[in-house]
């Protein structure tokens, strides 16, 4: 039979050996924390398209293909898709038509909160088919405007977001992947609640 004080001795040790289990089994989160984000930083990236320091268009007048003014801000509260390029719309411009038309479909009900507009480089006049192709498309004259985009070698290449407040957020690559922006947009719909 153990004595008192080895009594209390084995209780004081078992007693400091839970308190430390405790702190320990507290403390591992916090130090797996530290270890992954300044050891184990993520090589990988979810979106497709290029983040741009999100950035407001100016909100310089511009003429609609009808004639009547137009100012981005008027499509403030709904994700806007961009495409830059000149009226006589080569292959590649007719592409980006339907991307940003079958994105915009392929979104369902919120479809709603997405405007698709085409910003003219040039002071042709569009085909009046190709336009009835696209029911729906803002096309607005701006080359100053379209100047201004960042891209990795002209505007024309890219499709572009602008966010519901009105900043120019991202960008697509030339020839885009449809799949892809589709799942870019969607996530950027789902994580928004502006409506």
């Amino acid at each position: 039979m153990q004595s008192p004080d080895t009594a209390d001795k084995a209780n004081l040790a078992r007693s400091r050996r839970t308190l430390w289990l405790i702190l320990l089994v507290c403390a591992a989160p916090i130090i797996a924390s530290y270890v992954a984000y300044h050891f184990w930083a993520p090589t990988g990236r979810v979106n497709y398209g290029d983040l741009i320091e999100p950035r407001p268009l100016p909100d310089s007048p511009l003429i609609a293909s009808d004639g009547s003014p137009f100012r981005f801000s008027e499509l403030k509260g709904e994700w806007v898709l961009l495409t830059v390029g000149a009226a006589t719309c080569d292959a590649m411009c007719r592409q980006k038509l339907v991307y940003l038309r079958q994105v915009r479909l392929a979104q369902s009900k919120e479809s709603a909160r997405i405007e698709r507009v085409w910003l003219l480089t040039d002071r042709s006049v569009p085909d009046a088919a190709l336009v009835a192709e696209h029911p729906g498309l803002r096309i607005v004259r701006g080359a100053d405007l379209a100047a201004s985009l960042p891209a990795v070698r002209v505007p024309a290449d890219h499709i572009y977001v602008i966010d519901p407040l009105g900043n120019l957020m991202m960008r697509f690559p030339a020839d885009p992947d449809p799949k892809r922006m589709l799942k870019d947009l969607s996530r950027l719909l789902r994580h928004s609640k502006w409506k």
